[in-house]
């Protein structure tokens, strides 16, 4: 039988213990989903990594926004890598391009020598760049582990034809992750057609907040579509559903 691997986005240490319980075999550890992921605090990392036995890789973003850096952004990304290292995770998930949307094959060097003997995901800045073959290519020769991809659409069921020619192109050299937008209605159909062995999933719930009182008119965020008195958790018994049936529709492959 054909293991499929699923990692889960995870945006809290919570989160991290509901994905493993529900069967998970990875987290991405994030902070600011509704900015697309920052950097984790490091205790958030230190107490998933002693709470939980999953394997853990750390999202290296240092803001939300597009994924060209200043000098200075650059050093931060590379002190949080250090300090993700320092703290035992397993991986981290960076991604850098340059200002003519191609890969900063340099800087993503830099960074990947850094981090081993952690594992090396690219994110999807891979889906901002101009061409993704291109940049499959160039993350290759970096040395990058794993790419996670939606097929340069906005959900990895829109972009399904572009992730199964990358699956195709990029053979054993890299690792293409499909992700956003994968839930348990679609994971079986993703599985067969892409022929992707490993899949980037979220199935988190909104969970209401136990606030009594409850200030009107007044967005911590900012946007009024932020929601103050409600939190996003992974629910387990989502994650073991999609698990099943990612593994029975790779049983028949």
């Amino acid at each position: 039988m054909n293991k499929i691997t699923i990692e889960a986005c995870v945006n809290s240490v919570e989160s991290v213990l509901a994905a493993e319980k529900g069967g998970a075999d990875r987290v991405e550890l994030c902070d600011n989903l509704y900015e697309g992921g920052t950097t984790p605090s490091a205790a958030s990392i230190l107490l998933a990594k002693k709470l939980s036995r999953i394997r853990i890789c750390v999202i290296i973003r240092p803001r939300g926004g597009d994924f060209c850096y200043s000098d200075l952004e650059f050093e931060i990304m590379k002190q949080d890598v250090l300090a993700a290292k320092e703290l035992e995770a397993e991986g981290v998930v960076i991604g850098i391009l340059k200002v003519d949307g191609s890969i900063d094959v340099e800087r993503m060097a830099e960074l990947e020598k850094l981090a081993r003997p952690m594992e090396v995901v690219c994110h999807r800045a891979f889906d901002m760049s101009t061409d993704p073959f291109d940049s499959l290519e160039k993350l290759i020769e970096i040395g990058v582990d794993r790419i996670l991809t939606s097929g340069t659409k906005n959900k990895a069921t829109e972009g399904k034809e572009i992730i199964k020619q990358l699956v195709e192109k990029a053979g054993d050299r890299i690792t293409i992750m499909p992700g956003s937008g994968m839930t348990e209605e679609n994971i079986a159909e993703m599985v067969q057609y892409t022929g992707a062995k490993q899949f980037h999933v979220s199935c988190r719930e909104p969970i209401e907040s136990e606030m009594i009182f409850r200030r009107e008119g007044v967005f911590m965020g900012g946007l009024s579509q932020i929601p103050e008195f409600k939190k996003k958790i992974t629910d387990p018994d989502r994650i073991a559903l999609l698990v099943k049936r990612a593994n029975e529709a790779a049983s028949g492959l």
